[in-house]
């Protein structure tokens, strides 16, 4: 995955609360999302902007829907 200019830190927070919310390391949630931990370090930091298959891999793993993983990224983005 590539950095991206216009990275979406909101995102990033969104999935590293839930993550934290439910005791994962970043190994364990994208092993379960199949991608790598440096991906999901760079999507968590705000450093690149996933895919949308990604997105959906990692609301999957989180146990959440993308509409909720979206709601929480909005919030957290004022």
């Amino acid at each position: 995955m590539r950095r991206s200019d216009q990275p979406q830190p909101a995102l990033g927070k969104a999935i590293r609360q839930l993550r934290g919310k439910q005791g994962a390391t970043q190994e364990d949630l994208a092993h379960a999302a199949d991608i790598t931990t440096g991906t999901l370090s760079l999507i968590e930091r705000g450093h690149a902007n996933p895919t949308w298959g990604t997105v959906k891999g990692i609301a999957a793993a989180l146990g959440v829907s993308m509409g909720a993983l979206g709601k929480l990224a909005d919030k957290l983005s004022d």
